[in-house]
């Protein structure tokens, strides 16, 4: 997953403030129902999902963070953003093809906060069999489908 970098005018809209994304998230990073992003802002770390109006993606701000950063609306930042947490492309082989195999699965897990991520993934991997492995990596594939966040 590519991390994006990009110069922008920190943009308010009624209570609202936000960074305002200059790419497609799905383009850049794949197809996700919700894009958890990790990175900085004029070096200050931020993280949180991406908001979207329907046309445009944005990453809100908040009005504690903006005070502790000293950065607020109409200020101009450098800004670096990847997706957060373990992603498609850096799974095991058998996990990943698991979810290659049920989209629904994929779909929800690449949509779900790190957190829950790392949980199904560190369960899998803590399997010492490999029979216990595969039976847990179908599990979660039904946990998925089912739209459950944990085990």
């Amino acid at each position: 997953m590519s991390t994006q970098r990009f110069k922008t005018t920190i943009a308010k809209s009624g209570g609202r403030v936000f960074i305002p994304i200059p790419f497609h998230p799905n383009e850049v990073w794949g197809v996700k129902q919700r894009h958890h992003i990790t990175g900085t802002v004029n070096g200050h770390k931020v993280r949180g999902s991406l908001g979207s109006d329907g046309q445009q993606y944005f990453l809100p701000l908040g009005a504690a963070w903006r005070r502790d950063c000293g950065i607020d609306a109409g200020d101009t930042v450098e800004v670096t953003l990847s997706p957060e947490g373990p992603q498609s492309e850096s799974l095991s082989a058998d996990v990943s093809d698991a979810l290659d195999t049920e989209p629904q699965a994929k779909a929800f897990f690449e949509s779900l906060a790190t957190f829950y991520r790392n949980t199904y993934i560190k369960w899998i991997e803590s399997a010492k069999r490999p029979e216990t492995r595969a039976a847990r990596i179908q599990e979660m594939i039904e946990l998925l489908k089912a739209g459950k966040k944990q085990k």
